[in-house]
């Protein structure tokens, strides 16, 4: 099944960014913190990149967010 760009990847996309900006961060900013381009950041806030698990709990953690509290975001 593909999870791109369905109606559950688009509320996590926009979680993370929520996020990003409720922690006062620029895309650059949690990129930098991520130790990643900033297109690793602007392609999945857009869609068109997906975190595996791993880089779900890296991102949150980059954020600092507990990753379920950033989960229970999208899952509502």
């Amino acid at each position: 099944m593909k999870s791109l760009r369905t109606a559950r990847h688009r509320a996590l996309c926009a979680a993370l960014r929520d996020a990003r900006r409720a922690a006062g961060l620029t895309q650059r900013g949690l990129a930098q913190r991520l130790k990643r381009p900033r297109s690793f950041v602007g392609k999945t806030e857009a869609g068109e990149r997906r975190l595996d698990v791993v880089e779900f709990i890296w991102y949150a953690n980059a954020l600092r967010i507990d990753p379920l509290r950033l989960l229970a975001a999208v899952l509502g």
